[in-house]
Formats: C-alpha cells, sequence, structure tokens
C-alpha cells in the first residue's frame, strides 16, 4: 500500500512557501502558484519541508491525501525547475509559428488557426514542427497542450495532425492492404 501522503516535499532555498487561511502559496524563479487546501487537511512548514497532514483515516480522506500532497509537490517543483510538453506537427503544409502570447498554425484547412496562450504559458517553436510549451503549473501546461492537440488530432492512417512527441500512432492498413481476395 502507498504512503505518498506521508512524504515530506523538499524545499530548494530559492523557493518560498506560505500558508494562509487553508490557501499554500509557492514563490520561486519560475513564478508562483497558489492551492486552496481541501477542507479539513492542514500543510506544515518547518525546517526547508511541507508536510501535507490528513484529518482522519477514511479511504476517501487516505486517496484525497496523496492527491493533495502530489499537487503541492508539483507546485514545489513548478516554481523550481518548470514543465514542459513537446508537441509533434506532421503533414505536409502543416506548420506553426510562434509570436508572444500567440501561436500560429497552418493545418491543412482553408484558414490559419491563431491560438492565444493563457497567462503562465510560454510557447517556442524549433523548425516550424515543433512546439515546445512551458509553465509552471502543470494543469495548465495539460490543457493548453490537449486544446493544441486537440485543433487536428493524428490520424491513424497517414499520421497526419498534431501529436505529443511520447506519443505513438497506431497505424491502419489503408484499402490496398485490407482485403485483395475478390475474383
Amino acid at each position: 500500500m502507498s504512503r505518498i501522503g506521508r512524504l515530506p516535499i523538499h524545499l530548494d532555498k530559492s523557493i518560498k512557501a506560505s500558508i494562509a487561511g487553508g490557501t499554500l502559496k509557492v514563490e520561486g524563479p519560475k513564478g508562483k502558484l497558489e492551492l486552496k487546501l481541501h477542507p479539513g487537511f492542514t500543510a506544515e512548514i518547518k525546517d526547508g519541508e511541507i508536510v501535507v497532514k490528513r484529518p482522519g483515516d477514511t479511504s476517501e480522506e487516505r486517496a484525497i491525501h496523496g492527491l493533495m500532497r502530489k499537487l503541492v509537490a508539483n507546485m514545489v517543483e513548478g516554481v523550481g525547475k518548470g514543465f514542459s510538453r513537446v508537441l509533434e506537427i506532421n503533414g505536409v503544409g502543416y506548420r506553426a509559428e510562434a509570436k508572444g502570447q500567440q501561436v500560429n498554425l497552418t493545418l491543412g484547412y482553408s484558414h490559419p488557426i491563431v491560438y492565444q496562450l493563457p497567462p503562465g504559458v510560454t510557447a517556442k517553436v524549433e523548425k516550424q514542427v515543433t512546439v515546445t510549451l512551458e509553465s509552471a503549473d502543470r494543469q495548465l501546461l495539460g490543457t493548453v497542450a490537449a486544446q493544441i492537440r486537440e485543433l487536428r488530432p493524428p490520424e491513424p492512417y497517414k499520421g497526419k495532425g498534431i501529436k505529443y512527441a511520447t506519443e505513438t500512432i497506431r497505424r491502419k492498413a489503408g484499402k490496398a492492404a485490407a482485403g485483395s481476395t475478390a475474383a
């Protein structure tokens, strides 16, 4: 059985954390984040570590304990190092271009798509087909990456579309290989 919730979260020297009214605020070189703790849960900061404590021992409280601890750990890692997500664009004529807080995408539609990035997320484009998104907030980063991928999801026949760099597209055979047994 996992005991993730009991593990302390180490704070680097560059990261400052504070708790006020059930809200945990973390500040570091990559930005500021805050999290409202689940009702009944508390967090203590001492000796450069954050410890999340649960109010009871029911199965729901144990599950939320691990979740709250991981959310706090992601906040600390995000303001310290940051998170990144890489998207790859496959297809003839498909390309991307980053301009400030906008990503301009040409994805085979009759019009170019302009995606407005939310505050806290930055984008870099390499070779017009690799988009690297960076943010201190892991949840926001995942949401933005999923929304961009949804603009043209990869298709299984030619593999055209936007995919995560770590994603593997299961390819299908086309009509020619489907069955040529007709007489």
